[in-house]
């Protein structure tokens, strides 16, 4: 049985390409979840949304965002941490859409549109795989 953890085979510009993609990620989702885990079952209340969602979630999410997007920028069991960002992003973008926010951001309030760059972002890295320049490439190496 094939180890999912190891990355799928790729070249060396897929691999750079997928780097890229990892540390935009990584980095952006972890400067989000910063706040978050700041207040890590209350952040909805914290910064005003209405009909937040329960503690549980919240904490879910957080940590999703914060540590998945350490764990996909090293690319450190990468499959799992984009599983969690892409279900965290795809519940954003339903509470957005929900929520009736537009798929631009204006003054008027938030929008969708991040969550669901986030949310394509983590599926690509998902059904891709980390490439060989990731932490996962080095210690599940694909024979």
């Amino acid at each position: 049985m094939a180890n999912p953890l190891a990355p799928k085979a790729q070249t060396g510009a897929s691999s750079f390409g997928l780097l890229l993609l990892r540390l935009a990620l990584g980095v952006a989702l972890c400067l989000h979840g910063w706040p978050k885990v700041q207040h890590i079952a209350d952040w909805m209340n914290v910064f005003g949304m209405t009909d937040p969602a329960p503690g549980y979630l919240q904490a879910m999410a957080a940590v999703s965002e914060f540590a998945g997007g350490i764990a996909v920028a090293v690319g450190l069991l990468t499959p799992l941490a984009a599983l969690g960002i892409a279900c965290t992003m795809g519940y954003a973008v339903w509470f957005h859409i929900s929520a009736g926010h537009a798929y631009l951001e204006s003054g008027s309030g938030p929008a969708y549109e991040l969550a669901l760059v986030y949310l394509a972002a983590a599926l690509c890295i998902l059904f891709c795989g980390p490439g060989k320049l990731s932490l996962d490439g080095v210690m599940f190496k694909r024979d």
